[in-house]
Parts: structure tokens; C-alpha cells; sequence
């Protein structure tokens, strides 16, 4: 090993981090801070075969980094010892300012902090971690990889809503996506798997977790993706609506008195699955579904609705398919959703096999059948280590 790197991806109220060997992709160490803030966090720190758990008050999120680095000298593996090249840090919005990782210094951290508003979950929560981090960790580089980076270079036609012009150049308003870390690993972990060159593949990609978004990739190249000047625009999400008329929100603005805030937090979290459910979790809408519940029914219906949708409107776009590829905590674990999603849609060439669809596993698999025109995968995600590697590369 010749060195590894530090993966933090810093949330509003947790803190996740992996030890990565960039050169093999292993886990020296696997870890999460839950709850930061509340009276009573979950400490969860995996190395070596073996799982610490605590329960404790952590407050800040540099009293989540300060124990977790305590965790890698009491339990290991120690910092010290595991040559650190670099710590690398998940942020989500990058703008039309990053198209790829970038060294943070005091400029980049601004830079950061002016999106935050087009991010405004996600971004605060990243720019908390890349300063504590670089507090606590002052001799090694830091690098921030960006969701956005990946969709940096969308053709204009998709990257650009039918706004007016000048309104959308002074506020730098356009389609910037997300998840961008998670569909570049993804469509190229396929391409591999199939033994294709990734030129040659027109890939669909649906990453499908509490957060949702859809990719249109051509040759390697995104030229589409579902999310748009925010992460609350595309497919159906856990709390988040997805496609909406923009003048529901003039509606209630001017109807229900309902104000910004009160606006922003309907959208991202009280909609999506929990707003027609009651619950974001999935599997207790599946549940509630086979129990005969209408509103789970209904919401599955949406869910499943709206991502046939962005497949047939992908295919179009791409002028056929080659790979449909699910990832993520839903896209990876749910046959269900997977065997919904392609039903009925045996003209494009996508077809499921009801017995490979049910397998479960850690690695990639097949689930179209043998000689099917499209190859659907099943693809588990791994951002940590295209973080890493996008670290790695920058310096």
C-alpha cells in the first residue's frame, strides 16, 4: 500500500468517512457519526472485521471529527501509520466554477459558501466538515470532489431552461445535476462488467435512494441527467417532489399565505414518498401496499410512473440503449421497483428476469435475460472510491 486517502462526506447532522486504498479500492476502516447535535449520537467505527459502537452526546460537527479520529488511534487503523495522502471531501454543488476536484484553500472555501444557496441542505453541512477537518488535519492536502462536476459539460440543449436569458446569466440559473460522483462510477463499472468499451455504450442510469436522479450517458459522456438548478428537481424522492409545476408555488404563495421557507421545506421535505405515504422509507411503503393501503399504492404508482418516464424519454434522447443500470439503497435492493420499472417496456428492448431480479448480492449482476437487446444491471454505487481516485488524480 502506498498510501490511502481520508473520505469524508460531511451531512447536516452526520458524518460518514472511509480510509480508502485508492490503488486496490479497499476499506481499511468504514465509519459514521449519527445525529450530530441531538442529546444522544450513534458512533459506528468497522475496521479490521470488527464494529465499535458507542452512544454519546456529540455536539458539533468537530467533536464528531475529533472522535473519530480518537476511534483510528484507540481501535485503528492509526492515522499516523496509514500514510494519509490526501483527505477528500463530498460537496454537492459545485456550479459552473468546478468541473473537476479542487485543491481548497481560502478561495475554493468562499467559492463553496456563494453556492450554498443552490444547495442550501447539503452545502452549509460540507463547507462544517472541509473546516473542521482542515483544522484537525492541517499537513495533509485537502480536495473537494463535487456532485456537479460530472454534469459540468452538458450539452447546452439540456443544460438550459426556457428562461429569460439575462435573467438566467445574471443568476446563474441552469441544469447543473447531481449525484454526478455516483453515475460516472456507475456507468463506468458497467462498461466493464460487460467487457465493452465505454465509447461504444448509450447507458441509462437510475440512482434510486432517499435522494433520486436519472443520467442520460453517451460514449462516457453525461447528455442528460434529471436533476437541475437544485436537487429538488427529476424523479420522485424519500421527501422531495421531483417534477412539479412551478406554479403550484405561486399558487400557494398566493393562496395558502405560505412563505419561502415554508415553501422550501413542503418541497424538499414533506413531499415526495412521505408527502403521499406518511413514510420515506421504502420498505414500509411496500409494506403498507400489500396490506391493502390506498395512499401506499397510490404512491408507488407515482414513484414507478415517473421513472418509466425518464427512461423513455432517456432512450430517446440517447437514440437507443444499450445498458439500463439501477443503484443505490432502492435501485440495488428493491425487485420490486426494478421488475415495475421494466414492465411494459419490451419495445425499447428492456426486459427483467424474474429469477435474476430477486438474487440479492454485493456485485454487479445481470438481471435482463440471456440475449435480451438491453443489458440491465444492477450496479452497487461506490462514491468513496471515485472520490478518492478524483483525489488522487488532482494531485
Amino acid at each position: 500500500m502506498s498510501g490511502t486517502v481520508l473520505v469524508l462526506n460531511s451531512g447536516s447532522s452526520s458524518l460518514k468517512y472511509q480510509l480508502v486504498d485508492p490503488e486496490d479500492g479497499s476499506r481499511l476502516a468504514v465509519g459514521l457519526v449519527d445525529r450530530i447535535g441531538e442529546a444522544s449520537s450513534t458512533i459506528e467505527h468497522d475496521a479490521d472485521g470488527t464494529t465499535t459502537e458507542r452512544h454519546a452526546t456529540v455536539r458539533s460537527h468537530q467533536e464528531a471529527l475529533r472522535t473519530v479520529i480518537g476511534l483510528f488511534d484507540e481501535v485503528g487503523p492509526r492515522l499516523a501509520d496509514a500514510h494519509v495522502l490526501a483527505v477528500g471531501h463530498r460537496v454537492v454543488m459545485g456550479g459552473q466554477e468546478f468541473a473537476g476536484p479542487a485543491l481548497i484553500d481560502d478561495d475554493v472555501l468562499a467559492t463553496i459558501e456563494r453556492l450554498a444557496p443552490l444547495a442550501p441542505l447539503h452545502n452549509p453541512a460540507n463547507l462544517a466538515g472541509i473546516e473542521v477537518a482542515r483544522e484537525l488535519l492541517p499537513d495533509v492536502p485537502h480536495v473537494a470532489v463535487f456532485d456537479t462536476a460530472f454534469f459540468h459539460d452538458l450539452p447546452a440543449a439540456a443544460a438550459t431552461y426556457a428562461l429569460d436569458r439575462e435573467v438566467a446569466q445574471q443568476h446563474g440559473i441552469r441544469r447543473y445535476g447531481f449525484h454526478g460522483t455516483s453515475h460516472q462510477y456507475v456507468s463506468r463499472t458497467a462498461a466493464a462488467f460487460l467487457g465493452r468499451d465505454l465509447a461504444d455504450l448509450r447507458q441509462i442510469v437510475l440512482h434510486l435512494g432517499n435522494g433520486a436522479s436519472a443520467s442520460a450517458i453517451a460514449g462516457g459522456r453525461p447528455v442528460d441527467t434529471s436533476m437541475g438548478l437544485t436537487p429538488l428537481e427529476g424523479l420522485v424522492m424519500g421527501t422531495r417532489t421531483g417534477d412539479i409545476d412551478p406554479a403550484v408555488v405561486l399558487h400557494l404563495a398566493r393562496s395558502a399565505g405560505m412563505g419561502i421557507d415554508e415553501l422550501d421545506a413542503l418541497l424538499n421535505r414533506r413531499s415526495g414518498m412521505r408527502g403521499l405515504t406518511g413514510h420515506n422509507d421504502m420498505r414500509e411503503v411496500h409494506r403498507l401496499a400489500a396490506e391493502g393501503d390506498e395512499a401506499a399504492r397510490l404512491g408507488l404508482d407515482v414513484y414507478v410512473h415517473r421513472l418509466k418516464k425518464y427512461v423513455g424519454a432517456y432512450t430517446a434522447v440517447l437514440g437507443g440503449l444499450d445498458v439500463l443500470a439501477f443503484t443505490a439503497g432502492v435501485g440495488e435492493n428493491d425487485a420490486e421497483v426494478r421488475a415495475r420499472v421494466a414492465a411494459g417496456l419490451d419495445v425499447l428492448g428492456i426486459r427483467v428476469d424474474p429469477e435474476r431480479n430477486v438474487e440479492r448480492g454485493d456485485d454487479v449482476r445481470r438481471i435482463s435475460p440471456e440475449g435480451a437487446a438491453v443489458d440491465v444491471l444492477v450496479v452497487p454505487t461506490d462514491e468513496e472510491i471515485t472520490i478518492a481516485h478524483e483525489a488522487i488524480s488532482l494531485l
